[in-house]
């Protein structure tokens, strides 16, 4: 059974389908895990010899001795800890895989098959939803859903917004001075909108929300990969900030903003910015700040390690002051009580997004295993809530194993709180992953 989401324009009604449970315990999708202990992704504490029954997406039931249908899928978890579904807050489907040059030598087609087949591949690690925060995902994250492809669920920002030689301007400096009826092929693909002036920040809100955006991504400093901007930089006016913060909360959402520096953090939260990307330089002050206004600080576990992306030196100076204010935010905002989200925002290294679970696992150097798992899931979920009405997901909670909940469930073969390091290998250690009540992987 299934309803549609219907939308009326101007020469035509366009329904797409959306999933809807299958809430009768008779229905033929069903299935029953026997014997698992449930880590449910918000507490501590195992639930020992439980039994979880899928009846179409959504958990139904959670027991001791429940009895399948005859028609179900029944699996014996013998011990192993099941979990909810990874979510990785900070990802970008088309860059993660993708080398710079193959970026600027393809087009949009070719982007989406990047993009697809990368978040594919994080379904596959345990990954069942990812906020996109940047990048031509609609299509992509509409195949998902509809069942064209493979996929995880996406929560898509669209093109991130960025101010003429911000950090998402990606032009050759021969291309400017550029006019608004003759547009890069970047933007018209979708990679990124430059928008400079409040009227042009409202237009290219609005415009991503029109294709499915379900928050807004702005630039408000300098980065380390873009080419034009120092990382001291603060992007955008506070007006120009506050367009794009109205605009999306009249749509019932929020803005996140790329802000790596304690001024660009500072401007983000004075413009009523939500979800803090990186702040990897931010003072005590600050953290205590996003605590006292309840706002995000989606962070990564930045160091210069393996898992550090290959950079020239332009862009290594700039890296090397993110990655050495990592452990000074992670243990102050700890101590503080700041709410931290999880991501990895993997670039351009199909090698490095191998390794999107292993980053998960370095939070081990400053949270204990239930707090880095907690973040992955739990907490994640809480940060996919504030985009409210637009959430393409409405059916039961994320990032938890609950009645009622989306039936998105890893089973590990170890208990990855007592061993963070479990979730670093997927192939290894998940023997079973579930997106939506269909399994995706079964070595039981």
């Amino acid at each position: 059974m299934s309803t549609a989401i219907c939308t009326v324009t101007a020469i035509a009604t366009i329904c797409a389908p959306q999933a809807q449970a299958q809430s009768a315990e008779n229905e033929p999708n069903a299935v029953l895990i026997r014997g698992a202990k449930i880590f449910t992704g918000c507490s501590p504490d195992l639930i020992e010899g439980q039994d979880v029954f899928i009846a179409g997406n959504l958990i139904s039931r959670i027991g001791a001795d429940i009895e399948a249908p005859d028609f179900a899928t029944v699996i014996e978890a013998d011990g192993r800890v099941l979990m909810p579904g990874l979510i990785d807050a900070h990802w970008h489907g088309v860059f993660a895989e993708a080398t710079i040059l193959k970026l600027f030598t393809t087009t949009e087609g070719y982007w989406n098959l990047l993009a697809a087949r990368a978040s594919s591949n994080a379904l596959h690690r345990g990954f069942t939803t990812l906020r996109d925060t940047a990048g031509p995902m609609f299509d992509v994250a509409r195949a998902f859903d509809e069942g064209l492809i493979d996929g995880p669920r996406i929560f898509p920002s669209g093109p991130a917004l960025s101010q003429t030689s911000g950090h998402q301007d990606f032009r050759l400096t021969r291309e400017v001075p550029q006019t608004s009826n003759n547009l890069d092929t970047l933007e018209t693909g979708d990679m990124f909108y430059i928008a400079d002036g409040v009227d042009e920040v409202l237009k290219r809100t609005r415009e991503n929300l029109m294709q499915g955006a379900t928050q807004i991504k702005l630039m408000a400093g300098g980065g380390v990969t873009s080419s034009y901007d120092p990382l001291h930089t603060v992007q955008y006016t506070q007006e120009e900030l506050k367009a794009a913060v109205t605009a999306a909360a009249h749509w019932g959402t929020y803005v996140l903003t790329h802000a790596i520096t304690d001024e660009a953090v500072n401007h983000s939260l004075d413009a009523g910015v939500k979800s803090i990307e990186h702040g990897h330089t931010s003072t005590r002050e600050t953290l205590q700040r996003i605590k006292d206004e309840g706002a995000w600080l989606s962070m990564q576990p930045f160091l210069n390690d393996d898992s550090a992306p290959a950079l020239n030196a332009f862009q290594q100076e700039k890296y090397d002051s993110v990655a050495n204010g990592t452990e000074f935010v992670y243990t102050t905002g700890r101590e503080l009580g700041v709410k931290f989200a999880f991501g990895t925002d993997i670039l351009f290294d199909p090698e490095l997004a191998k390794k999107q679970g292993a980053i998960l696992a370095k939070l081990g150097k400053w949270f204990t295993p239930y707090e880095a798992l907690k973040m992955a899931t739990c907490d994640n979920a809480e940060l996919l809530k504030l985009s409210g009405p637009l959430t393409p997901y409405p059916l039961g909670p994320l990032g938890v194993v609950e009645e009622g909940a989306y039936a998105d469930l890893l089973l590990v073969d170890g208990n990855p709180l007592e061993n963070l390091d479990l979730v670093s290998d997927p192939v290894a250690n998940f023997d079973l992953i579930m997106k939506d009540g269909v399994i995706y992987k079964n070595e039981m």
